[in-house]
């Protein structure tokens, strides 16, 4: 059992940060999901297909670490494994958010395979948890597409099991996964990769 309490706390955090992802162009109609850590064994999610910046407390569920629906009968976004194989690997992580920008979307289709996408020299790296010094670099992993979500979230797991430092992923073609200790970091950080993501590309655009 789950506390109702705490659960309506996370549900409110997830429908405000829908509202915001939505207005800045990073959530489209109805895709991206959102989640947030109740206890130890359960999170709340967003239902599937409700369109992000129309979201509301009935639109929010309880799934637990293994992705199965507590007390609902709603369906739980398909991505959901990809948002529980987190919470175990990073014990402090109090939400996880996947948005699907034209900038996350483009940059993931040009990284070649096997590559991480790499930031260097940029101020903003020090939105990221443990990054003090511009002089440092950042690096995230992309996973390639599929439809087997869990073959990827044992991929993303075993990843970030030995890679724990890195602050999100993409998933090429498809949008940016990140997460943080609160929903105010894990949105922190999602604006981070995005100036961070429009400044790549504007400079591939100026210097090819």
């Amino acid at each position: 059992m789950f506390d109702v309490s705490r659960y309506a706390v996370v549900a409110e955090a997830i429908v405000d940060a829908g509202r915001f992802l939505y207005g800045r162009g990073w959530s489209p109609a109805t895709s991206s999901n959102y989640s947030a850590r109740i206890d130890q064994e359960h999170i709340a999610i967003t239902v599937s297909g409700r369109h992000k910046g129309q979201l509301g407390a009935g639109d929010v569920m309880v799934v637990d670490l293994q992705g199965k629906p507590v007390q609902s009968e709603c369906r739980a976004s398909a991505e959901t494994l990809l948002h529980t194989v987190l919470y175990p690997v990073f014990p402090d992580v109090g939400a996880v958010l996947h948005t699907h920008s034209v900038n996350a979307t483009v940059l993931s289709r040009i990284v070649p395979a096997g590559e991480l996408l790499t930031f260097e020299g940029y101020e903003l790296q020090k939105a990221f948890d443990g990054v003090e010094t511009h002089e440092s670099t950042v690096t995230i992993p992309v996973f390639e597409n599929t439809q087997d979500i869990e073959a990827l979230a044992r991929e993303t797991r075993e990843w970030f099991l030995e890679h724990p430092e890195q602050p999100g992923y993409l998933i090429r073609g498809h949008g940016l996964y990140t997460w943080g200790k609160t929903m105010a970091d894990c949105l922190r950080h999602v604006e981070a990769f995005e100036f961070l993501f429009e400044c790549e590309l504007a400079t591939k655009r100026v210097r090819p």
